[in-house]
């Protein structure tokens, strides 16, 4: 198993989300972050005075899923979330050793949402990307 973590700019949210559910992932957390990157965060104006914003809201998702599955969420949030300026934001891949659903006592892939069926019959990641040309 794999989590798949992806800072993203907030208003790609509700589209990333979308085609995730789309391929099957049933569950996500999503956090407020803040930070910067390439960036060096924003210049905004206030009253007519410039001031630097040094850290840019940012949304965290974190995602566990099987291994098999990971190229394709990865491919779907890069493509989704990209809107080609910088300050896009980042994804990482770190390996996970087990998963308990608490409610029922589950364990790894069983404890896992996702859901097979929708999964096969989802658009590719090439289809994605023709939506977003």
């Amino acid at each position: 198993m794999k989590k798949i973590e992806a800072i993203i700019r907030t208003f790609k949210l509700d589209e990333v989300k979308e085609h995730l559910w789309a391929i099957g992932v049933r569950g996500m957390t999503v956090t407020e972050a803040k930070g910067f990157g390439r960036q060096k965060g924003q210049t905004e104006y206030y009253r007519g005075t410039a001031y630097t914003l040094d850290l840019v809201p940012k949304l965290k998702l974190e995602i566990v899923v099987q291994d098999e599955q990971v190229a394709r969420v990865v491919d779907v949030i890069q493509i989704t979330a990209r809107s080609g300026r910088f300050g896009d934001g980042k994804i990482f891949v770190s390996p996970v050793e087990e998963v308990i659903r608490i409610r029922t006592g589950e364990h790894g892939r069983d404890a896992i949402n996702v859901d097979r069926d929708e999964e096969a019959s989802s658009p590719r990641p090439a289809e994605l990307a023709r939506l977003h040309a």
